[in-house]
């Protein structure tokens, strides 16, 4: 694939969210995540220009200072950007294994106190989330207004945890997460 012209060479797929595939690619020199904006239906969520969605909701973000890989290429034409790869294990796969240590609660309350005051809420689902060297990096772009049934204490924290709503996803989803 390409990016503005460079090209870049698939390694995997990372994973397949409401907006895009995010596959690890690679340079010859770097690794980095290449979204692939996708215009699938999603019957739960409304998008408008995804790709400018992409692109606005990471510099809302970086203003409010959440931890995220940085953003470095935007392909309008294409409907693709390539942003920082961060190595480590998702909060879905800590949980799941569990490794789940308190301070990655400690951590995304603290960006939630950012994000809040900000009058922003992120999608807290434990697969947008890797911890690298026991810190927590958001990474995904995708931000909404604040409202508070989908803040962290209220839709997040539900997913951090072996609960009942966690468990029914594993039983439901894992096959589509390898």
């Amino acid at each position: 694939m390409q990016v503005n012209g460079k090209e870049f060479s698939i390694i995997k797929l990372l994973g397949k969210g409401k907006g895009g595939y995010s596959y690890l690619a690679s340079d010859g020199a770097g690794q980095y995540v290449l979204k692939q904006i996708h215009h699938e239906p999603c019957d739960y969520y409304q998008f408008g220009n995804k790709i400018e969605a992409e692109m606005n909701d990471y510099q809302r973000l970086k203003k409010a200072g959440i931890r995220m890989p940085e953003l470095l290429e935007a392909d309008i034409r294409e409907e693709r950007i390539l942003k920082e790869y961060v190595e480590g294990k998702t909060i879905y796969e800590l949980v799941l294994d569990d490794e789940m240590e308190p301070d990655y609660l400690v951590q995304v309350r603290k960006m939630c106190g950012l994000l809040y005051a900000a009058g922003l809420n992120i999608d807290y689902f434990p697969t947008n989330f890797i911890v690298q060297e026991k810190e927590l990096y958001y990474i995904d772009y995708e931000c909404n207004e604040y409202m508070e049934e989908w803040n962290f204490e209220n839709w997040g924290i539900r997913y951090w945890s072996k609960t009942d709503e966690f468990m029914q996803y594993v039983r439901e989803h894992d096959g589509d997460l390898k």
